[in-house]
C-alpha cells in the first residue's frame, strides 16, 4: 500500500506534471492533419484578404472527399450483374438423359417391367425409377403402338432438354435481379445481354408446358412424371457471380477520376480580394495537400516541430494562469490530470468529426460547450472560461486553424460556463441548452450573413448546433458524477446536496445537540459572507461549518452549548480528563464523517478549525490546581493540523469569536469588536493561520464581516412592558 506521504509526494511532483504536459501535447499533434501545410482554413464566399496566391508547384485540383464518393457510388450502381455461363453443361445435361432414355428402352425390350422386380439397372435415383413405371403403365393413353409412342415421348424429354439450353437458364428470377440487363461471362468473353432473352426458374414452367402440351396430348398425370424426370437432367447455366460484380464495381469505381484540373507551376490560384468560390476552395486545399506531399524529411520535422510550438503557445496561457492564480490545482497532479482527460476528450471528438467524409456541418457536433460546463463546475467559471478558449483553439487547429469554427465555440462554451458559474442544483445544467443555442445560432448568423450563405444552409447548421446544445448538458451531467467518482472531487452541486438538513448527520445534530446545531448554523453563515467578502468558496466554507462539530452528537452533554439544565458534568472532573473528551469529539467526527462518507474536502474542517490550539480554560484550570510547573502545555492542545485553506481558516475565526460573542453579559457592539480583533489577534501570533493563503488585507475584511453580523445579532433591544413580570412567571403582578 502507498502511504499518504508518497500520495502527496506523487500529487504534487513536478515531473508527474511534465509528464502529462508532454503526453497530452503528444497526442493532440498526432490528431493534427498529417502531410498539409498548415496555414489557414478557408470558407465559401469569404474574401480573400491575402496577396495573390501563386503555384509554386504543378498539382491536381482534387475532388472533394463528398463528391468522390458520390460520383464512385453512382458509377457502381451504373455496373451491371454479372453471371457466369458454365461451358459444357447443356452438352452434359443431353448426353445424360440420353443414356437414361436408352437403358429404360434396352430395358423395356429384353423384359417386361415389373416395379416390385430387383434389377441389376441403376438409374437416376428410386424417383426416377418409378418415374419410368408410370410412363410403361400410362402407355394405354398413347397411340397403338405404346412402345414407338414410350420412345416419342422419351425423345420429348431429350429434345426439351437441348431446347432449354438454347434459351439458356438462369439461377434466379430476372424480377429479382433489379436490371434489365446482366453482363454474361463465357470464357474470357463478356457480352451485355437483355434478361428477357433468357429462361429463369418462373419462365421454365411455362416453358416446358407449352413445349409438351404442344406435341402430344396426355393426361396431367403422365405430364406431371414427365415434367419430374426432365427436371432431374436441367440445372441453371447461368449463374450470378457475387465475385466477378464486386470486381467490376470495385474497378469502375476506381476509374473514377481523383482530381478535377490540373493547376501548373507559376500559375495563380486566388487573387488578392477576390470571393472564395467552391473551386478556388477546392484549389487551396489541394494546394496545400500538394505542398505537404511533396515536402521531405526536414521539412516534415520543422512542420512537427511547428505543430508542438503551436500547441506549446496555446497551453501556455492556460499554464501560466493556473500557476499564478490557482495554485490549489496547480500543486494537485490530479486535478491537472483530469484537465488533460476533458482537453482531449474535445480533440478527440474534433479528430474524429474531421474523419467523417459527409457532405454536413458536422463539426458542429464536437461538443465544446461539455468541457466549458466540466471545468466550471468542477473548479470555477474563470477555470472554465479560459479552458474554453484554449479547447475551442486547439479544436480549430485540428481543422485546419479554422478561425469560424474556434470563435463560434468560444461564444457557445462562454455562455455555457455562464449558466452554470452558481449553480444551485444539478437540474439547473440543463437550462444551459437554450444559452449553448443562441451562441451557436449567433455566431452562424454572423457569419452566414458574411460570407452570404444560404438560408437553407444557415438552417442545416442551426440544426447540428441545436442536436450539440440539447447533448452538452446531458452528456456534462453524467460526465460531473464521473469525475466526482473516479477522481474524488468535491463539486459545488454535491456541496448543495450537503446542505439538506434532512441528511442524516445534520438531523441527528439537531436532534442530539441542538446548542450545537444552533451555533453551526450561525458561523455557517459568518464564514459564506466573509468568503465572499475575500473570494474564497462560500458553499465549501458554509457546508464545513455545517458538519464541523458533527463529533459532538455522540456525547453532546459534554459541551456547554448543549447543557440545558445548568449542569456541567466537567465540574467533577479532572482538567485532564475533561479536556481529553473535549478534544476526542474532533476524532469522533472524523470517524462519522468517514462512515458518512463525507468528501475529504469537509472532513478537513473538523480537525483544522481547532488546529493545534490550547483548551485555555482547562489549562488555566489545570496550572491553578496543580502548578504551573507540573502541567505540560501540549497535554492541552489539540492534535490538529492547522488550517490549510482560507475555507478552514475562516471557520477557525468564526467558531472562536461567535462562541465568545455568545458568552458575553452585555455584549455592545465596541465590546464585540475588541473581542473579535483579539482573538483574530491571539491566532495569528499563535501561527494557527500560518498555512492557509489568508493575507492581512482578507483579516481586516474578515474581522468587519464578522464585527457586522455579531453585532446584529446582540443587539440591544426595548424591553416589553410588563417583561420583569413575564420573566418571573407573574404576568398579573402590578407594574412598577
Amino acid at each position: 500500500m502507498v502511504n499518504e506521504t508518497t500520495k502527496n509526494k506523487l500529487r504534487e511532483s513536478l515531473r508527474i506534471k511534465i509528464l502529462i504536459l508532454l503526453v497530452t501535447i503528444g497526442l493532440i499533434v498526432w490528431m493534427f492533419p498529417k502531410g498539409e501545410s498548415l496555414e489557414f482554413e478557408v470558407t465559401e464566399n469569404s474574401i480573400w484578404l491575402q496577396d495573390d496566391l501563386i503555384a509554386s508547384i504543378p498539382f491536381e485540383v482534387l475532388k472533394d472527399d463528398s463528391t468522390l464518393s458520390r460520383e464512385r457510388r453512382e458509377a457502381e450502381a451504373q455496373v451491371l450483374p454479372v453471371f457466369v455461363k458454365h461451358l459444357g453443361l447443356e452438352q452434359i445435361a443431353v448426353d445424360s438423359i440420353s443414356r437414361y432414355n436408352k437403358q429404360f428402352i434396352n430395358l423395356l425390350n429384353t423384359q417386361i417391367f415389373n416395379p416390385n422386380q430387383q434389377s441389376n439397372t441403376t438409374f437416376l435415383s428410386d424417383n426416377a425409377y418409378f418415374i419410368m413405371f408410370d410412363l410403361y403403365r400410362q402407355e394405354n393413353l398413347l397411340s397403338e403402338s405404346p412402345r414407338t409412342s414410350l420412345k416419342e415421348l422419351l425423345n420429348l424429354a431429350e429434345d426439351l432438354v437441348k431446347r432449354v439450353y438454347e434459351r439458356n437458364l438462369l439461377d434466379r428470377d430476372a424480377k429479382d435481379i433489379g436490371n434489365e440487363k446482366i453482363s454474361v461471362r463465357e470464357g474470357k468473353y463478356e457480352k451485355v445481354l437483355d434478361t428477357e432473352n433468357f429462361l429463369d426458374p418462373t419462365k421454365l414452367n411455362s416453358f416446358i408446358n407449352d413445349f409438351i402440351r404442344g406435341r402430344v396430348s396426355i393426361s396431367n398425370k403422365l405430364y406431371d412424371a414427365v415434367y419430374e424426370y426432365v427436371d432431374h437432367f436441367i440445372e441453371p447455366n447461368i449463374v450470378y457471380s457475387q465475385h466477378f460484380t464486386d470486381e467490376s464495381k470495385e474497378l469502375a469505381s476506381s476509374k473514377v477520376p481523383r482530381s478535377l484540373s490540373i493547376v501548373n507551376e507559376n500559375e495563380r490560384i486566388v487573387a488578392k480580394h477576390d470571393r472564395i468560390t467552391k473551386d478556388i476552395k477546392a484549389k487551396i486545399n489541394s494546394y496545400r495537400l500538394a505542398r505537404g506531399e511533396d515536402s521531405g524529411l526536414v521539412q516534415r520535422i520543422l512542420q512537427n516541430v511547428g505543430k508542438v510550438i503551436h500547441i506549446i503557445l496555446i497551453f501556455s496561457l492556460y499554464i501560466i494562469y493556473i500557476y499564478l492564480f490557482r495554485k490549489k490545482i496547480y500543486n494537485d497532479n490530479q486535478k491537472i490530470l483530469l484537465i488533460a482527460i476533458v482537453i482531449l476528450f474535445i480533440s478527440l471528438l474534433a479528430y474524429l468529426v474531421r474523419k467523417i467524409n459527409v457532405d454536413s456541418p458536422v463539426e458542429l457536433l464536437v461538443l465544446v460547450p461539455v468541457a466549458s460546463m466540466l471545468l466550471t463546475v468542477i473548479f470555477d467559471s474563470r477555470v472554465g472560461f479560459y479552458g474554453t478558449i484554449v479547447i475551442a483553439l486547439i479544436a480549430g487547429g485540428l481543422r485546419g486553424n479554422d478561425y469560424v469554427f474556434a470563435v463560434t465555440n468560444i461564444a457557445a462554451g462562454a455562455l455555457a460556463a455562464y449558466t452554470v458559474r452558481d449553480i444551485k442544483n444539478r437540474t439547473q445544467i440543463f437550462r444551459s441548452f437554450l444559452f449553448i443555442l443562441t451562441g451557436y445560432a449567433a455566431s452562424i448568423i454572423a457569419f452566414g450573413f458574411e460570407r452570404l450563405a444560404t438560408p437553407e444552409d444557415m438552417l442545416i447548421r442551426g440544426a447540428f448546433a441545436a442536436s450539440n446544445a440539447l447533448v452538452s448538458p446531458v452528456l456534462a451531467y453524467g460526465l460531473i458524477i464521473f469525475f466526482e467518482r473516479a477522481f474524488k472531487i468535491t463539486t459545488d452541486l454535491t456541496l448543495l446536496e450537503l446542505t439538506d438538513f434532512n441528511r442524516p448527520l445534520l438531523r441527528e445534530l439537531a436532534k442530539s445537540a441542538p446548542g450545537t446545531f444552533n451555533h453551526s448554523m450561525t458561523i455557517g453563515s459568518m464564514v459564506e459572507n466573509a468568503a465572499e467578502a475575500i473570494g474564497a468558496n462560500p458553499i465549501l466554507a458554509r457546508v464545513g461549518a455545517y458538519y464541523h462539530d458533527i463529533g459532538k452528537t455522540l456525547h453532546p452533554d459534554n459541551f456547554v452549548e448543549n447543557q440545558m439544565n445548568n449542569e456541567n458534568v466537567h465540574e467533577s472532573l479532572e482538567p485532564k480528563e475533561s479536556v481529553k473528551i473535549i478534544i476526542d469529539h474532533v476524532k469522533k467526527g472524523v470517524e462519522l464523517a468517514n462512515e458518512h462518507n463525507l468528501p475529504q474536502d469537509i472532513i478537513d474542517f473538523i480537525p483544522m478549525h481547532h488546529g493545534t490550539m490550547v483548551v485555555s480554560y482547562f489549562y488555566e484550570k489545570a496550572k491553578e490546581l496543580y502548578g504551573e510547573g507540573k502541567v505540560d502545555i501540549n497535554d492541552f492542545r489539540y492534535p490538529g493540523p492547522k488550517p490549510q485553506s482560507a475555507e478552514t481558516a475562516l471557520l477557525m475565526l468564526a467558531d472562536a469569536c461567535e462562541s465568545a460573542v455568545r458568552s458575553m453579559t452585555d455584549p455592545d457592539s465596541k465590546k464585540v469588536e475588541n473581542i473579535i480583533g483579539n482573538l483574530i489577534k491571539m491566532r495569528v501570533e499563535d501561527g494557527q493561520l500560518d498555512d492557509a493563503p489568508i493575507t492581512l488585507s482578507d483579516l481586516k475584511k474578515i474581522k468587519q464581516s464578522y464585527i457586522n453580523i455579531l453585532v446584529g445579532q446582540h443587539h440591544k433591544r426595548i424591553r416589553y412592558p410588563k417583561q420583569n413580570e413575564i420573566e418571573d412567571n407573574n404576568p398579573d403582578a402590578p407594574s412598577k
